[in-house]
């Protein structure tokens, strides 16, 4: 796991209408070899080429079924099977996916040449990988609606090369058994002995932590646990403080909202997401976010990459 990267694209950070230089909403996260769709606007596929990262997505986890969250998805799943995609493809959503993904299979009127799969996520359902975990938890858009939780697996502790050769083990293949959680046996003054991985290893290091949103109102009591100690909070800041009474009539946040948010939740980075195409300039959206919140604050135009390191 040491060596797998984690890179979130942001290809669309508009708000429900594009403009000129912001598209719908689609985050992508590369982690390792894997690639996950957060949400797939409309032009998602010209800003994958755009940001030079392809087309090759493992999975896609829509947030709720407003079209700016979703009509990307009709096509890019068109351009993967004219480019001959035989994987299968899963799309992940809250209730309605069923539907959605029915709909789409038949609305193109072209035969797919890889499986496309639906799968209805709640409140509390995780979906696997290999190293990883995506969470689903439950925010406040006026209808179903989720935000996700990127985690990934604890990592083992430090290896002390020093203690290890100090209780009888030689550099080498055995240094990395060892790291590997196997114990071993060597043999120290004449005598053989067990040596364990806990004789050597330090505590459990967290992975990194990614959270997403979506489309909410403030959901800081949900975000305290969920996003807790998060790298990165990507957190709908649709309005700033002129706009508090529309931002909550429609059901999204203000920039200062997710500040508190974050603040809450103690985490790393903030970026701010899901700009209503009434702001040309984001400057009152940052100042009020950091009023809330200490830590690093983000507004990333679209095509922005940002690369998460581990904590230690």
């Amino acid at each position: 796991m040491s060596g797998e990267t984690l890179q979130v694209y942001f290809l669309g950070t508009a708000g429900a209408l594009p403009t000129p230089a912001r598209n719908p909403s689609c985050i992508m996260v590369r982690r390792g070899t894997d690639t996950l769709l957060f949400d797939c606007g409309e032009g998602a596929q010209q800003q994958m080429m755009r940001a030079r990262c392809g087309f090759t997505v493992n999975a896609v986890f829509v947030t709720h079924w407003h079209a700016d969250h979703f009509l990307g998805i009709f096509g890019l799943v068109q351009t993967m099977s004219f480019n001959g995609r035989t994987e299968p493809l899963t799309i992940y959503g809250p209730t309605w996916v069923h539907e959605f993904v029915e709909t789409v299979k038949k609305v193109g009127r072209f035969n797919l040449k890889f499986s496309l799969d639906s799968v209805e996520l709640a409140e509390g359902s995780w979906v696997r990988f290999n190293g990883y975990t995506v969470t689903a938890f439950a925010v406040s858009h006026g209808m179903p609606a989720l935000g996700y939780v990127l985690e990934e697996d604890p990592r083992p502790g430090r290896f002390d090369r020093e203690r290890a050769i100090e209780l009888g083990v030689p550099p080498g293949p055995l240094f990395g058994r060892l790291q590997r959680g196997e114990t071993i046996k060597v043999t120290k003054d004449g005598t053989e002995c067990d040596v364990l991985p806990s004789d050597v290893m330090g505590t459990s290091r967290p992975g990194r932590k990614i959270v997403y949103t979506g489309d909410t109102r403030p959901v800081p009591q949900t975000l305290a646990v969920h996003a807790k100690d998060a790298d990165l909070l990507i957190h709908d800041a649709t309005y700033d403080d002129s706009e508090m009474k529309r931002a909550a009539e429609f059901y999204h946040a203000t920039a200062r909202q997710a500040g508190e948010a974050a603040a809450a939740a103690n985490v790393n980075t903030l970026a701010l997401t899901h700009i209503s195409s009434r702001y040309t300039d984001t400057t009152a959206h940052m100042s009020e976010a950091k009023s809330a919140f200490s830590g690093t604050v983000l507004v990333p135009d679209d095509r922005f990459m940002l690369e998460i390191g581990y904590r230690d």
